[in-house]
C-alpha cells in the first residue's frame, strides 16, 4: 500500500453532545473512531488534535434540567461529569474537553454573530412553522413523515409555532458552496454522503432561523444585539469547533486548515449547510472535511429503542468485556454508508471468537509454551523456511495498513486486515505443530524457529492493534517484553530479539459467557 503524504498537523472534532440524556452507543461509537483515528495519526508522527464535549444550551437540556428538579448549572456539572467520566472508561484521549456554557465560548460566539449581523445578513421578521423541539429544528412540510412527525423523532409531537425571531440570509452562499463541494471531492466523505449534500442545496434555501425568545428558552448565548433573545442552539453549538482552538485569537489557523468533523448522518444538514454558510457570512475558511457515518441498530436492523429493550448501554458492555471488547465492535462493524447492527450478544461474539479464541488464545499457547520449554525467553530463531517467510509477509502487509493514514470509512477494513493475519498465524501453527517437533531432539531447533516467527509476527499485529485496543495491545506487548516501538512508528520483522525474557502470560481475552 503506498504511503500517502500526509500533513504534520490534524485537528479532529467530534459532535458536542446534548446532555439531555445519558451517553449512549451512538456517543461511544464516534469518540472512539475519532480517538482510533488519532492514535493513528500520531503513530505516524502527526500532531494532534482531538475535541469532544457536551453542548449545554437550548430547550432540551432546560426542559431536563427542570424535570428533575434541579438548578440548571448543578444539572449541567452532573451530566457534563458523566459524560467525561464514560470517555475516560473509554480511553478517548481528547486534548479538549467542550463545555459551551465557558465564558470564552460564548462571548466568541456573540462576536461571530454581531459581524454578520453588521454585514446586513441577519434579518428580524414573524415566522409560522413547524417545529421539532428533538432537533430544535423547524421543518418543511417535506421533512415530515406522512402523518406530519419528525422522521428522527417520531414519538416527539412537532409544535405549530408563530413567533418573531432572527434569520440568517442562506440562499446568497448556496452556489458558493455548491461550487466548494464540487471544487473538493474531499470535502464529504463518504461519496453517498456527498450527493445527499448536494441534493439538499439544489432548491433555494430557506433563512435560517438563529435565535429563540427568551420567552421559550432562557439557556443560551444572549444575541448581542437584542438581548431579549438567546442564540439557537446550533448556531452556538457548531462554533465550538472554532472557539476550541482559541478562534478568533492569532494562532487557532494552523489547526483550523487541518480540521476534520466527525459526524452521524442524522446531523449533516447542519454541519453541511448551516455551518458553511455560516462561516462564508462572517468571512471564514471552510473546514477541511466532513467525514459522516451512519448509525447502529439493534439485531435484525430494529431501530434501538428503551420500550423494545434493545438499547446497548456502553457501560455494561465495558463491565462484561472490558472496554476493548466495545472498542473493538465498534471499529470493527459499522459499514461505510449504510446502519449496521449492534446487541451485547454480537459483541460477546465478536470478543469470544475474534479477540479470545483467534488472537488471545494464540498468544497465550505460544508464550506458556515457549516460557516452560525455553527458560521462561523468547526462542532464538533458526534458518527459516518458506512457510515463515510466507507467514511474516502475510502479517507484514496486514499491519502496514495500520502505518498509513486512515481516512474513517477504512477503519474496518484494516481491522478485518488483523483478523485475516491471526487466522493466518493460526493456520501456521496448527501446521507447523511446534509442541510434536518439541518432543525430538533433531526437530527441537526448527520448534525454536517457529514459536520465534509466531512471537515476532505477534509484536508487529499488538503494535498495530495499539490504535484499536491499546490497553490489551500494551498488555501483550509486556507480556512479550517487546522493546518501545519508535515513532513514526513503521512494522519491521525482527525487532523481538531471541533470549529476551518473556514477562508474566495471563488470559488477554478471558472468556465471556
Amino acid at each position: 500500500m503506498p504511503n500517502r503524504k500526509h500533513p504534520m498537523k490534524s485537528y479532529i472534532t467530534t459532535p458536542i453532545y446534548y446532555v439531555n440524556g445519558s451517553p449512549h452507543i451512538g456517543h461511544a461509537y464516534t469518540s472512539i473512531v475519532a480517538d482510533i483515528l488519532k492514535r493513528n495519526r500520531q503513530a505516524l508522527g502527526v500532531e494532534m488534535m482531538l475535541s469532544t464535549g457536551v453542548d449545554e444550551h437550548g430547550q432540551k437540556n432546560q426542559e431536563a434540567a427542570a424535570d428533575l428538579g434541579m438548578e440548571i448549572n448543578a444539572y449541567l456539572d452532573m451530566r457534563c461529569a458523566e459524560f467525561r467520566e464514560v470517555f475516560d472508561r473509554l480511553g478517548v484521549q481528547y486534548d479538549y474537553f467542550v463545555r459551551t456554557s465557558r465564558e470564552g465560548h460564548k462571548q466568541a460566539v456573540a462576536g461571530m454573530e454581531q459581524s454578520i449581523f453588521d454585514e446586513g445578513l441577519i434579518v428580524k421578521k414573524a415566522y409560522t412553522g413547524t417545529y421539532c423541539k428533538g432537533c430544535e429544528e423547524f421543518k418543511k412540510e417535506s421533512d415530515l413523515t406522512e402523518d406530519g412527525q419528525c422522521p428522527l423523532h417520531p414519538t416527539m409531537k412537532v409544535e405549530q409555532t408563530d413567533e418573531t425571531n432572527y434569520f440568517l440570509k442562506m440562499e446568497p452562499f448556496r452556489e458558493k458552496l455548491l461550487q466548494h463541494i464540487e471544487d473538493n471531492p474531499d470535502f464529504v466523505t463518504p461519496t453517498a454522503f456527498r450527493n445527499e449534500l448536494k441534493q439538499m442545496l439544489s432548491e433555494p434555501l430557506e433563512d435560517l432561523c438563529i435565535s429563540r425568545p427568551k420567552s421559550r428558552v432562557t439557556l443560551g448565548v444572549d444575541l448581542p444585539f437584542d438581548t431579549e433573545f438567546v442564540t439557537y442552539v446550533w448556531f452556538d453549538a457548531l462554533a465550538n469547533y472554532l472557539t476550541n482552538v482559541n478562534w478568533p485569537s492569532d494562532g487557532y489557523e494552523a489547526w483550523w486548515a487541518e480540521v476534520e468533523h466527525l459526524i452521524g448522518k442524522d446531523i449533516l444538514k447542519p454541519h453541511g449547510v448551516y455551518w458553511p454558510i455560516m462561516l462564508m457570512a462572517a468571512g471564514l475558511p471552510l473546514p477541511k472535511k466532513l467525514s459522516v457515518h451512519s448509525h447502529w441498530t439493534g439485531e435484525g436492523g430494529v431501530k434501538m429503542s428503551k420500550s423494545i429493550g434493545n438499547v446497548v448501554d456502553p457501560n455494561e458492555v465495558i463491565e462484561m468485556m472490558g472496554v476493548d471488547g466495545l472498542r473493538w465492535y465498534l471499529a470493527r462493524h459499522m459499514r461505510a454508508d449504510s446502519d449496521s447492527q449492534i446487541s451485547v450478544e454480537l459483541i460477546r461474539q465478536a470478543y469470544n471468537g475474534e479477540l479470545g479464541n483467534k488472537i488471545g488464545n494464540l498468544l497465550s499457547r505460544v508464550a506458556k509454551f515457549s516460557n516452560k520449554n525455553f527458560e521462561g525467553k523468547v526462542p532464538v530463531a533458526g534458518t527459516l523456511t518458506a512457510e515463515d517467510e510466507t507467514l511474516r509477509k502475510t502479517v507484514l502487509e496486514a499491519v502496514s495498513g495500520l502505518a498509513d493514514w486512515i481516512n474513517l470509512p477504512e477503519i474496518p477494513a484494516r481491522v478485518q486486515a488483523i483478523v485475516s493475519a491471526a487466522d493466518a498465524m493460526n493456520e501456521y501453527i496448527d501446521h507447523q505443530a511446534p509442541w510434536s517437533l518439541f518432543k525430538n531432539e533433531e526437530t527441537r531447533e526448527r520448534c525454536g524457529t517457529v514459536l520465534y516467527v509466531t512471537l515476532d509476527c505477534q509484536r508487529m499485529l499488538f503494535e498495530a492493534l495499539r490504535q484499536i485496543i491499546p490497553a490489551s495491545a500494551d498488555k501483550a506487548l509486556t507480556m512479550l517484553n517487546a522493546p518501545k516501538a519508535a515513532t513514526p512508528w513503521k512494522p519491521e520483522l525482527d525487532k523481538l530479539p531471541g533470549g529476551t525474557p518473556l514477562g508474566e502470560i495471563t488470559a488477554l481475552f478471558p472468556r465471556v459467557q
